[in-house]
């Protein structure tokens, strides 16, 4: 396995292209990948759209599917998706996500969650949309999936400038599609976006207003 450029980067990992058409994952800080491999086994295995993946050679690192394509966000910014099919596929991969059973938890009301949903997480391949990025991966109520994926949107409306309309115009699709989120998933989702160590002091501070936004989105 020889690893080759770098193709890709985010907060916490790299991704490094491989000489056999796959890609290697590799978190800065290392860490235990175990559940993530376990989950987007899973839900391959049930038809949910994710990578093919690999166990890595070493803590922290994960081969996966090299895939054709591009991010949601790349096509929302150069005008090739609209903000409104845009968070109608994100309800989408939601709904299809949540209608598959829990693999661990013994609760019947759980569902895997990706606790991460948004338009960089998601590919546009030829096959239609694949989820990426597993690191936050969870188990627990649909709902609380679906208040941080709308969390994070109203963030980037609020902190990125560079996307800030296009995050509304999801935002404002997102909720309309899901009808809503629930106000106690909305604050669980808060607390847990304040609590993340990768965020900067300028999302962080932001959350009440985002939260704000997507109460006013969702009731306009």
């Amino acid at each position: 396995m020889k690893i080759g450029e770098l193709v890709g980067a985010g907060r916490t990992a790299d991704v490094f292209a491989l000489d056999d058409g796959r890609v290697l994952r590799r978190y800065r800080g290392g860490g235990d990948t175990t559940d993530e491999f376990a989950v987007m086994a899973y839900l391959a295995e049930r038809g949910f759209p994710v990578p093919a993946v690999w166990p890595g050679t070493a803590p922290g690192e994960l081969v996966m599917q090299r895939l054709a394509g591009r991010t949601m966000v790349e096509a929302l910014l150069d005008g090739a998706l609209t903000g409104e099919r845009a968070g109608e596929m994100l309800a989408e991969l939601l709904r299809s996500l949540h209608a598959i059973p829990a693999r661990l938890s013994a609760d019947p009301g759980h569902r895997v969650l990706h606790l991460d949903l948004h338009p960089e997480n998601v590919m546009l391949t030829p096959q239609g949309p694949v989820v990426i990025d597993w690191s936050t991966t969870a188990e627990g109520p649909p709902g609380l999936d679906s208040a941080m994926a709308a969390l994070i949107l109203a963030q980037a409306a609020l902190t990125v400038p560079a996307v800030a309309v296009g995050a509304r115009s999801v935002l404002s699709s997102l909720l309309r599609h899901l009808g809503g989120v629930e106000e106690a998933h909305l604050e669980e989702a808060r607390a847990r976006r304040a609590a993340n160590p990768t965020l900067s002091p300028a999302e962080t501070g932001r959350l009440e207003e985002a939260v704000a936004l997507i109460t006013g989105t969702a009731g306009s």
